[in-house]
């Protein structure tokens, strides 16, 4: 199993618009950066957890976990040309973009900011400290434990 980071500004996709999901999952769609695309397609596995991040907001923090319950595929949206999210590019023969199915697990009673996380000398090297803008980012088991520490919530 790996860990990750998922970001996403609340007013676009929140934790609780997962939560509110029928079976309380949905497609991580719309994600357009190559590096977070390879991630999506090539690691990001069933099975794995994340972290789920709320960004551009006054106090950004980890509000809740989540789990990956289908690997990457095709990003549908990608060929609506109404949609957001389309891209002229992507065809069904050759995709561009990909996605994963997410389910909500836990919300965060307190959640952990990002001045928290900055001020953790075990999370130093996390991506999210070191300002990367990537909305996938990898988490490693031992920043995963301390985030969920900091959260109050038991080792699972």
């Amino acid at each position: 199993m790996n860990y990750w980071l998922f970001k996403t500004e609340p007013g676009c996709f929140s934790f609780d618009d997962l939560k509110n999901c029928p079976d309380m999952t949905e497609p991580w769609d719309g994600v357009r950066n190559f590096q977070a695309r390879n991630f999506l397609r090539d690691a990001v596995k069933a099975g794995d957890r994340i972290l789920f991040y709320h960004s551009n907001i006054p106090e950004p923090a980890v509000v809740g976990l989540a789990e990956v319950v289908r690997d990457g595929y095709p990003d549908f949206t990608a060929l609506d040309p109404n949609g957001e999210h389309f891209d002229p590019k992507a065809s069904p023969s050759n995709p561009i973009w990909y996605m994963v199915n997410v389910r909500f697990l836990k919300q965060m009673a307190k959640p952990v900011t990002l001045d928290q996380v900055k001020n953790n000398p075990l999370l130093a090297d996390m991506p999210l400290v070191k300002r990367s803008r990537l909305s996938i980012q990898p988490v490693s088991p031992e920043q995963w434990q301390m985030i969920l520490a900091m959260a109050g919530i038991p080792d699972r």
